[in-house]
């Protein structure tokens, strides 16, 4: 990737917002990390000098280092002025864009790097637009030799990665993956900023649009190996991990099912069967997320009721989600744990005719998902793209993590920085 002719190898885009001001933080902490890039030129960008200016002063108080706000270039630009999204991909290697709901404001930034060569990075848990880009933009992609690589963040390099990690560590072929999501808290609970609660809303109401893009792009299917994975009920319970589960509705499908298929088309792999779950703990939680879902699913529907759940996310989130975010000492006490359940068959071993018999346990383990995990994982993305660029696919495009960063050491980074991949338990049935 060229880097010498541009004056910053990293722009954070959307700094001065909520998930952006952590990102921020994380780059600056990456340049004082011993084992990182310190001297890495990089700037921040978004529409407000002041703000951008007031997060590299929170951040330079946070890490202690007085100079930074002098040390990073601030751009000035916005997503409805194209002209200023040119000038900010042409100072830039590679754009960090935490400027959300990507349906409205994820395009014209894709556009503008595509168009001037400069790779990118977000943080989408937005299925319709993270599918909608690679079907618009991966070939014009692949001819300027730019990555564009969406859901970097929580949503999903856990768990793309996570089931290239679990393939990797099997002695023999992974046919299949169930991944179990379970977070936790410290005294004061859980709390989430409303820009991802605004997403889900629009994600919700746009599901016939993922639909039209589905039935319209008319895929073969992936062929599968084994017995088919079952689905298993709207509220199902998993003896494994002692709790209740239901099925994780982010993006970690769409986006792990996209890398099994490149995997699968282009460098000729197995591809995996996967289906995603969250840990709901005991009857009393499963009753009160059925009541939040049935309120939820019901205003949606309407324009007056996406107003309502827009305006009050505190009161329909059950005080899940909020307009200030949650606390430090929430951030603090916060951690996930994602635990995956696969199967296949050990060399040798006929998958036409015979059960699986080789079952694996892994897990992945990280700090709070939202605002130290996304930004650790966003961050390790981009320092991958810019440092491991043999190991990445030899054309640009519009890629999944997975399919992007199979084969280079992001697992390793992520594990030097608080998200740890292991095995619990490998053996033969």
């Amino acid at each position: 990737m060229a880097t010498k002719q541009r004056p910053f190898h990293l722009v954070v885009f959307g700094a001065s917002g909520f998930t952006g001001q952590f990102v921020t933080e994380e780059v600056a902490r990456e340049q004082v990390d011993p084992e990182g890039s310190a001297f890495l030129p990089w700037a921040v960008a978004g529409r407000s000098r002041e703000k951008l200016q007031q997060v590299l002063e929170r951040a330079a108080e946070k890490l202690g280092r007085p100079t930074l706000p002098s040390e990073v270039g601030i751009i000035i630009c916005d997503t409805s002025n194209p002209a200023s999204l040119d000038e900010m991909a042409k100072q830039a290697t590679v754009v960090l864009n935490c400027v959300g709901p990507y349906r409205f404001y994820g395009e014209p930034v894709v556009k503008a790097c595509i168009e001037n060569g400069t790779s990118c990075i977000d943080i989408s848990g937005e299925p319709h637009f993270l599918e909608l880009m690679y079907w618009k933009y991966h070939e014009k992609a692949a001819e300027k030799g730019v990555y564009i690589i969406g859901s970097s963040g929580f949503d999903s390099i856990p768990a793309d990665m996570g089931v290239i990690y679990t393939r990797n560590k099997m002695n023999g072929t992974l046919t299949s993956v169930e991944s179990f999501l379970t977070v936790q808290s410290g005294p004061e609970g859980l709390c989430i900023h409303d820009g991802t609660w605004k997403s889900a809303i629009y994600g919700f109401t746009n599901q016939s649009h993922l639909k039209k893009l589905r039935k319209e792009t008319n895929l073969k299917p992936v062929p599968i190996v084994g017995p088919k994975l079952k689905r298993r009920w709207p509220v199902s319970y998993c003896r494994e991990l002692n709790s209740y589960s239901i099925p994780f509705l982010g993006s970690d499908v769409s986006v792990v099912k996209r890398t099994q298929r490149y995997l699968h088309e282009n460098l000729e792999q197995s591809p995996v069967q996967y289906a995603a779950y969250f840990t709901v703990g005991g009857i009393t939680s499963v009753i009160k997320l059925m009541f939040a879902g049935l309120f939820f699913l019901f205003f949606v529907k309407f324009g007056i009721g996406r107003q309502l759940l827009i305006k009050f996310p505190w009161l329909f989130s059950f005080g899940y989600f909020s307009k200030q975010g949650p606390t430090q000492k929430q951030i603090d006490a916060s951690s996930f744990t994602m635990t995956f359940f696969g199967q296949g068959y050990s060399q040798g071993f006929d998958p036409d005719n015979n059960k699986p018999n080789i079952r694996i346990c892994t897990q992945v383990k990280g700090p709070e998902a939202g605002y130290v995990t996304t930004p650790i994982a966003m961050v390790q993305a981009a320092l991958t793209l810019l440092n491991d660029a043999s190991d990445l696919p030899k054309v640009g495009g519009v890629f999944t993590p997975g399919a992007a960063f199979s084969r280079t050491k992001l697992i390793d980074r992520l594990n030097k920085h608080g998200i740890e991949f292991s095995v619990i338990s490998s053996s033969e049935v």
